[in-house]
């Protein structure tokens, strides 16, 4: 017998013989897209067409081949598609709810390609119509709540939440998406909330400690997905071919070793990560629930038990790591935490924000960072002693630096990883195309982090050289560019916030860094690089003393340097003087400081206000147009690799054991 073969809808004998024969759902699919009732001539139409399996492919493809004019035309069928498509869903017959709900996500996003603004219909019209829309979407939310909220297959389950994102992806501009009005009104919040979906987060009002901790799991496993994949792809050219090629020739292929190694970002789960932590306070402690780091056990463990979450309104937990009793029996895996997982997600994003994916995840990984620098539980927990983890960051390569070994990195309070990248983006991000508003969202991080410790006095022992020489070298760069970037960008706001936050340590110094030799060591590094901050002024006095736009903001910059001024002033002729004196051309780092411990008596400096002060974030008006671009990004990319027929007939099939 000749084998039979299936495309486009079309079923077809290998003989060139007979004419190709049309499959049954096809057929009556056809018979929609007259402007017959299809049910006319045959009462159990409908019936039979949701015990076939659907044909997405050919249902989207007779859509999209129809102009406006044509749609409105079958209109009425339309409508007694989806209305019957709603009634389906209430069936005991599994397999038709399946179907029911493939034709749903098929015929909405069909009918939505012609909802163009010259197409002239209405898209509820043209679905439902507008006296039946009110009802029919009601009972479409209702059976969708009840199919979530059952027992039974998962697979229905997720294309539940499909159809859901198909409803609310469909428009690029979520605002212009009137389908998404019923879905508000006809709320199903506590049905997702018992499903995986990282996307839809409405938590501000949530104080379960299950559904909490599960939405940092799913999170947490995102994020973690994606740190594998880089990870994976970096050891493969870090191994391969293309390595020993680079290595016979040189660093000429280095921009397309790169390219080769980054990995698609993940914007919605950055999202779904910023909503819980900005919106909801008892997410926080989710963030350093401890658990074995995922990706890393080598065999199946029992669950390992989670800290309680903290109430409102007491102390946070002073450890957080878990027991050696609780971890498994395997040494090579590390303890991790939610956060610790989304630094790591973010070392790799904000190596490259050229692209604007990762621009986009960049920006959301420093907003989600200055939610947490905000939060005093957040904070208690970064800063926490007891609480020390290993905290690999990925790092770009540069030629001056090597890379670290994993083993050689100390276990440290979280808050010095929050710390070590914002010096890594510091010093690697000085470019052509220099990104400005990322590099004020660092700085601020670091001013809030600053201004915790400040307040409890917390003596944190991490190496501040590191940040203090960043720090001078963005000022050297923003002088050395001067001409380029006043030509796009206001970069005295940027110099004002970097030289205050020299003015936090040269003020607060002695309340929170950890010992009397850091605070030497600070003035150190400011006499040793005087002649920046003497260039800064010199191009701040010149501007502010013209008639020009940059006049008010240089002022600033002029009167905040007034103390590291003075410190310059004072030690510098005295570090001469000393010189001088013992007959030495050239001192070295104790013989200054020791100038400058015996002379601190005789500094005299300005006392300035609101060094320890900052505007809180707030997400309306400042970043409105940041997130409506970036729900539009996502609703494009979910609506574009949201796959419906991904979910086989045969595996729907073997979960439902009433079919046979």
């Amino acid at each position: 017998m000749a084998q039979t073969e299936k495309k486009g809808g079309l079923l077809r004998k290998s003989s060139a013989s007979k004419k190709p024969l049309k499959e049954k759902v096809v057929l009556m699919y056809d018979e929609i897209f007259t402007t017959e009732d299809p049910s006319k001539c045959n009462p159990r139409f409908w019936e039979e067409l949701f015990l076939m399996k659907v044909n997405l492919e050919y249902l989207e493809g007779k859509l999209e081949a129809l102009d406006g004019e044509e749609l409105m035309k079958i209109k009425d069928n339309i409508n007694c598609l989806f209305q019957h498509c709603i009634q389906a869903l209430g069936e005991e017959h599994p397999i038709r709810v399946v179907n029911a709900l493939q034709t749903l996500c098929a015929l909405i996003r069909g009918v939505h390609q012609k909802n163009k603004s010259t197409s002239g219909f209405d898209i509820i019209n043209m679905l439902v119509g507008f006296d039946k829309a009110e009802l029919c979407m009601k009972n479409l939310m209702e059976s969708l709540d009840s199919l979530l909220c059952a027992e039974g297959s998962e697979s229905l389950k997720s294309l539940c939440l499909k159809l859901l994102l198909c409803l609310v992806t469909v428009t690029d501009n979520i605002s212009q998406n009137t389908i998404l009005e019923y879905v508000m009104i006809n709320s199903i919040f506590e049905a997702i909330l018992q499903s995986v979906n990282p996307y839809i987060v409405k938590l501000s009002i949530v104080d379960d400690e299950a559904t909490l901790n599960g939405m940092g799991l799913v999170i947490a496993q995102a994020l973690s997905e994606y740190n594998r994949q880089y990870k994976d792809k970096e050891e493969e050219h870090q191994t391969g071919f293309f390595s020993a090629l680079t290595n016979m020739v040189g660093s000429m292929f280095i921009a397309d070793a790169d390219e080769k190694i980054s990995v698609q970002t993940n914007e919605a789960i950055l999202l779904a990560l910023y909503e819980a932590v900005h919106l909801n306070r008892n997410f926080i402690t989710v963030l350093a629930q401890s658990h074995p780091e995922m990706g890393l056990m080598t065999s199946p463990t029992s669950p390992v038990p989670t800290t309680p979450v903290t109430p409102l309104g007491t102390t946070p937990p002073s450890s957080d790591v878990i027991s050696s009793a609780e971890l498994p029996l395997d040494a090579d895996v590390q303890t991790s935490n939610l956060l610790i997982t989304f630094l790591k997600y973010s070392s790799i994003v904000m190596q490259d924000t050229k692209d604007e994916h990762r621009l986009h995840s960049g920006k959301l990984c420093l907003i989600i960072l200055t939610c947490i620098a905000e939060d005093q539980y957040a904070n208690a927990f970064l800063h926490d002693d007891n609480m020390n983890f290993r905290v690999n960051l990925h790092r770009v390569p540069m030629r001056h630096r090597k890379k670290a070994a994993d083993k050689n990195l100390p276990c440290r309070p979280l808050v010095c990883a929050v710390l070590d990248l914002m010096v890594e983006f510091i010093v690697t991000h000085m470019m052509k195309e220099f990104p400005m508003d990322l590099y004020v969202r660092c700085i601020q991080i670091v001013h809030k982090l600053l201004c915790y410790q400040k307040k409890c006095r917390v003596r944190l022992h991490y190496t501040w050289r590191e940040l203090w020489s960043a720090l001078i070298n963005l000022l050297k760069f923003l002088m050395s560019n001067e001409t380029v970037l006043l030509a796009k960008h206001n970069i005295f706001t940027l110099a004002l916030m970097v030289v205050n936050l020299f003015n936090m340590f040269i003020t607060y110094g002695d309340t929170f860094l950890p010992t009397p030799s850091s605070y030497d060591e600070l003035y150190y590094e400011i006499i040793r690089m005087h002649q920046n901050f003497d260039n800064l002024y010199s191009m701040v006095l010149r501007l502010s003393t013209n008639a020009g736009q940059w006049k008010e903001p240089a002022s600033k910059v002029t009167h905040a340097l007034v103390n590291i001024r003075a410190i310059i002033n004072h030690f510098n002729p005295k570090i001469e003087s000393y010189a001088a004196v013992n007959h030495i051309s050239q001192l070295s780092e104790d013989q200054v400081l020791e100038v400058v411990r015996s002379n601190y008596d005789t500094l005299t400096l300005k006392l300035q206000d609101g060094l320890d002060q900052y505007e809180r974030y707030s997400e309306q008006h400042k970043e409105a147009a940041f997130f409506k671009e970036l729900v539009r990004s996502i609703s494009i990319n979910v609506r574009k690799n949201l796959a419906f027929n991904t979910l086989s007939q045969e595996l729907l099939l073997k979960e439902f054991s009433t079919i046979s």
